[in-house]
């Protein structure tokens, strides 16, 4: 499998640290309200790649963190009249059901900030001690100029960066880049610990580091992200972790693509701003999870109406190709390929190496889907009611192992309707004996009860109006 790393700026052969585990993390939500469909994005993206290395038969072991101590959940708990702690455990709450809902599978360790508060202090103590953060009346600064190599993921200078640094009156800070591991305590509702330096709380970067030093170790293989995030939040990653460890902090940094809300920036006062809570109001989480995978995960992709109805269009194609197959299963007689049937089999699996091949080229679920595609297509046209079973179950099977990869077509089909079932054996009974009356009767009625009518060669198939 080759990556792109966004270390190196080139793809790159993937070579896990240790072939017995590879260690993935993920840079989570910070919980203070529902996630967007730009959040949701390298959720389902590193999803997605858990799936894939899973598939390909590795152990891994997935982090994804939630920051639940931020200025916003702050401001927020001011706003809504409670703690901190009620605002995080609320949102990490409704992030479960949104996930959930977009096919995104819990990670191995969901680490929380206020669970690490122990790990943090000791971490920013060392970097002091090192000299590599300074104290400033209760503040600890990253000291960016002690660090060589600080800009080598963002690949900007260090001079680039202090030029383009925001610098406030009366910054207390020696360089215009340092960034804040630990902050003093400015209020009292704010949530705060006891440290060496006073009562405080971590800066945002520290917290990242550390939950990723403490569950996957000190060099881990992986870790990803929205593009936003390079810099300076992956930026002062790289610099806090190697200058405490004196090793690479990750191998490989993969970085997924922009959304944009109907060509434009997403933003809330241009009114173009959707939470995956409100565009499941509208669409099921599954077409949502199609969509974000129909591009490769690093171009940048845009959202829009028309964009959703072409993947909930998508994704019923692909329902029905399931669903045919198993109306076929039900009606076929045991038997076994014959030599043409295995001929035919042979060229379904070259859509698997089809798409194992654009699975390992930096994961591009666009063309993984259509190779899936590709394959329906074949069956559609040589998997018939005079198929062997054998044949149909192969095809079957198939089918759902690459769309099992990633995620997708994972609704059971309907149960059996007793009473849709005894209507349709009605007009069936109708139809044979030529009263034609009774049975056009029974499908308006069943059309009225929201069920779809279909006359196939094996007998009639039914399903429900989405």
């Amino acid at each position: 499998m080759k990556i792109y790393n966004t270390l190196t700026r080139q793809k790159e052969e993937f070579k896990p640290v240790d072939e017995k585990e590879i260690k993935i993390y993920a840079c989570g939500p910070t919980v203070y309200n529902y996630f967007h469909i730009g959040n949701a994005r390298p959720f389902v993206v590193f999803d997605t790649l858990r799936r894939y290395l899973e598939y390909r038969g590795h152990n891994v072991k997935f982090v994804q963190n939630f920051t639940d101590v931020d200025d916003k959940i702050i401001n927020k708990a001011r706003e809504e009249g409670i703690s901190a702690k009620a605002v995080s455990e609320k949102y990490i709450k409704e992030y479960f059901v949104d996930a959930d809902a977009i096919g995104v599978k819990r990670a191995d360790i969901h680490p929380k900030v206020t669970e690490c508060i122990g790990d943090i202090i000791k971490f920013v103590k060392s970097l002091v001690e090192k000299g590599y953060a300074y104290v400033v009346d209760g503040d600890v600064y990253y000291d960016t100029s002690k660090f060589e190599e600080y800009g080598k993921l963002s690949k900007q200078s260090i001079e680039d960066l202090e030029a383009g640094a925001r610098i406030e009156v009366k910054d207390i800070k020696k360089n215009p880049t340092d960034f804040a591991l630990w902050k003093k305590q400015k209020a009292d509702d704010e949530i705060a610990w006891g440290s060496p330096w006073g009562k405080g709380r971590p800066g945002w970067h520290i917290e990242c580091s550390v939950m990723s030093t403490k569950y996957l170790g000190e060099t881990i293989d992986i870790h990803g992200g929205g593009q936003d995030l390079i810099f300076p939040h992956h930026e002062n990653e790289v610099a806090q972790s190697e200058a405490h460890t004196g090793k690479p902090f990750s191998k490989y940094w993969m970085h997924n693509g922009y959304i944009t809300i109907n060509n434009e920036k997403m933003s809330k006062s241009k009114g173009n701003f959707f939470t995956v809570r409100d565009i499941l109001k509208e669409f099921d989480g599954e077409v949502v999870r199609f969509f974000l995978l129909s591009a490769q995960y690093r171009n940048p992709i845009n959202f829009s109406r028309d964009l959703m109805e072409q993947s909930q269009n998508g994704l019923e194609r692909l329902y029905n190709a399931r669903n045919n197959l198993n109306h076929l299963l039900r009606n076929a007689e045991d038997g076994t390929m014959d030599e043409g049937e295995k001929a035919v089999y042979e060229r379904l699996l070259t859509y698997k190496d089809k798409f194992i091949e654009n699975m390992d080229d930096d994961l591009n679920t666009a063309d993984a889907i259509a190779a899936i595609f590709e394959l329906v297509k074949d069956i559609n046209t040589n998997v018939k009611s005079e198929s062997s079973k054998e044949l149909m179950e192969k095809s079957l099977d198939l089918f759902n192992e690459l769309t099992g990869v990633l995620g997708i077509v994972t609704k059971e089909e309907e149960e059996v309707d007793e009473e849709v079932e005894a209507l349709i054996a009605e007009r069936q009974e109708a139809r044979k004996n030529k009263d034609y009356k009774r049975s056009d009767e029974i499908r308006d009625q069943l059309t009225n009860m929201g069920i779809i009518l279909e006359d196939t060669p094996q007998g009639p198939k039914w399903s429900r109006k989405k």
